[in-house]
């Protein structure tokens, strides 16, 4: 069991982590400063590092470059409340195995660590010595925007191409999945101001007593709980982009405070006396109708006007359906790289199911579907087996003689779920996501055999 040391002042988050790396088998000790990890240090080995960028009583590179220098062979992973991709690269360059930003994504921080001790291994097992490159951290998308070959797609492309080059406030407008991130990310990297930083920032996950402390900073002793002084996302993007996801969730409160640093370009950390100037582009994203809260008086119509200089529209998948594959293909050579594996295609039938499919959770679906099959997959292909049992779920059809009902369609889905499983009960309750003694109630109640 591969033993991580846990350097996080913030008890509560460090106390969530511990227990979602205790769930993956990890064994974890915490320490809250980098006093008590360098205590923890001299009692027992570990495999791993895990620190946050900014403790009480160091700096999390100092802290690296102190630990590197005595246990050269212990990968570090640093954490940092936001993405600053200088500090990202100063970090590599000082030998960090790689770098996450909070808040996390589960899936990404068990790929860093995965990693992470994979290339100790490797180091250690490699004569030559050469490590694996750490994951690259970066802000742009080149990797990422995908161009489909749909007319949905051409059009979102030229909108990319024509407002990119300039300093206009960008909505886009899209449904839960769409990839409206990436699309931000693209407009950046084909900006003049690709060279600084990318923030992206989830409006939804910020309480709104804290929102003033995360846009713009704050000083030690502002608040309680305000343990030493703090960057925010507007000074952290100055020069760059920030990205606002989900702009519908801020407070009426937040949003004059934010309309105010628009205007002004200036803002003024919490407990501070002196305005900062910045110099940030705005790129929005919303998945509602914003005119509809600015009618219901929930949205300001001048922060409205403010952010939607130009507005795109992000595609749901089935208005593109002719990238499907394209984007199919395209995840499963990532999901490929981070796993590990092989897998060549999909099977013809596994195309017909995707093709009939809705994807209610549009790219991020197909993306997390495909990343799920890759890994459970054993031969060159993925196969229908290895597709969670959303799939087999029938299609209402819309035509003139009407649709299945609602009983119908469970009934077939049950009926498809015991030839994958060959009659295997258990298996096809699985595949059913059911319990076992609820499978058997139903093949009563629809007299299956």
């Amino acid at each position: 069991m591969p033993k991580i040391l846990l350097i996080e002042d913030d008890i509560s988050f460090c106390k969530l982590l511990e227990r979602f790396l205790l769930k993956k088998a990890y064994d974890v000790t915490i320490a809250f400063s980098a006093e008590e990890a360098r205590l923890a240090i001299k009692k027992e080995s570990f495999d791993l590092i895990l620190t946050d960028l900014r403790l009480p009583d160091s700096d999390g590179i100092g802290l690296m470059k102190e630990f590197k220098d005595s246990y050269p062979d212990i990968p570090v992973i640093l954490m940092t409340g936001y993405s600053d991709v200088n500090t990202a690269v100063k970090a590599i360059k000082n030998g960090a195995a790689d770098y996450i930003s909070k808040p996390f994504n589960p899936d990404e921080v068990l790929l860093v660590i995965t990693n992470a001790l994979q290339s100790e291994t490797t180091t250690e097992e490699t004569p030559s010595k050469e490590k694996k490159a750490p994951r690259k951290q970066t802000t742009s998308s080149e990797n990422e925007f995908v161009k489909g070959i749909s007319v949905a797609s051409k059009k979102l492309l030229d909108h990319i191409q024509l407002v990119s080059p300039t300093d206009m406030s960008v909505l886009i407008i899209g449904e839960s999945g769409t990839g409206k991130e990436i699309i931000a990310k693209s407009i950046h990297q084909q900006s003049n101001r690709k060279n600084n930083n990318f923030i992206a920032v989830d409006c939804g996950a910020i309480p709104k007593e804290l929102a003033a402390s995360e846009f713009f900073g704050h000083l030690k002793g502002s608040f309680t709980g305000a343990i030493s002084d703090k960057m925010g996302y507007f000074e952290a993007a100055n020069g760059g982009t920030l990205f606002l996801d989900e702009i519908g969730n801020l407070s009426y409160e937040n949003q004059i405070q934010l309309l105010r640093a628009l205007q002004e370009r200036k803002i003024k950390p919490v407990g501070s006396n002196k305005e900062i100037n910045v110099d940030i582009r705005i790129i929005t994203a919303t998945n509602e109708d914003l005119r509809e809260a600015v009618k219901n008086g929930d949205f300001r119509e001048d922060l409205y006007h403010r952010i939607n200089e130009f507005s795109i529209q992000s595609p749901s998948l089935t208005d593109r359906g002719e990238d499907l594959m394209v984007f199919a293909d395209y995840f499963l050579e990532k999901a490929n790289q981070q796993l590990n594996k092989e897998i060549i295609g999909f099977s013809p039938e596994v195309v017909d199911i995707f093709q009939k499919y809705s994807w209610p959770g549009n790219l991020r679906e197909l993306q997390n579907c495909v990343k799920r099959a890759t890994l459970l997959s054993r031969g060159d292909f993925i196969e229908s087996d290895v597709l969670p049992a959303e799939f087999f779920q029938i299609q209402k059809q819309s035509s003139n003689t009407g649709n299945f009902s609602l009983s119908e369609n469970e009934k077939e889905a049950i009926i498809y779920a015991l030839s994958k499983a060959q009659n295997n009960k258990s298996e096809a309750a699985k595949l059913l996501k059911i319990t076992r003694k609820t499978l058997y109630n139903k093949l009563k109640q629809y007299n299956i055999d």
